[in-house]
């Protein structure tokens, strides 16, 4: 079994590129959304939440998403701390994940797996790729946030050309040049290492 990361920018496609390797009938675990899971679902997570972030940052059972998202990427010690929580948890998922899997590949799509040092427990990464206005235009459009909220949120991820030393293929989602070809390349690639 190979361990895969998809990685990229916020905006930068990941998930597109994701869907298309779920069509090919390959499982993607997706971080993100193991993360969004435990911070509404986890109560050990929610109380260290609620001492970290205070109570306003749940409405009900539900997580605010843009007065926590305020809070961890204006103070970069608050989203140390989340991600301390958060992080373990995603991983021990990802493990059950490919526990349960009988397939060769097995993907794991995360916005941070290089910075977090994640990428060191699988065994390729693909980086997926976009010009920054592209991708700002995207997530303003995705979150209904600001530029400068985008732009907050870019300055806690490396640039592309960090992670590019450390990704195995890359996938330039740039609008112009065709998604599933260069998904197919890759796929085929995998298979033959």
């Amino acid at each position: 079994m190979k361990k895969v990361g998809i990685t990229g920018g916020i905006g930068s496609g990941k998930t597109l590129v994701s869907k298309v390797i779920e069509s090919m009938g390959y499982p993607v675990f997706n971080s993100d959304y193991a993360a969004k899971k435990c911070l509404n679902t986890d109560p050990e997570v929610r109380a260290a939440l609620v001492s970290i972030c205070g109570e306003e940052i749940y409405s009900g059972a539900t997580l605010n998403r843009a007065l926590f998202a305020k809070k961890i990427f204006s103070n970069d010690q608050v989203l140390k701390s989340v991600n301390a929580i958060i992080h373990p948890r995603v991983r021990a998922a990802f493990n059950q994940f490919c526990t349960s899997s009988t397939s060769d590949l097995i993907f794991n799509e995360a916005a941070i797996l290089i910075e977090t040092g994640a990428y060191k427990n699988l065994d390729c990464i693909i980086l997926v790729t976009a010009p920054e206005q592209l991708r700002l235009k995207r997530v303003m459009k995705r979150d209904g946030v600001t530029e400068e909220e985008v732009k907050l949120r870019m300055e806690k991820q490396w640039y592309d050309t960090r992670k590019q030393t450390f990704s195995d293929f890359r996938i330039i989602n740039d609008n112009s040049q065709p998604v599933l070809s260069q998904v197919e390349q890759c796929i085929s690639q995998l298979i033959s290492l």
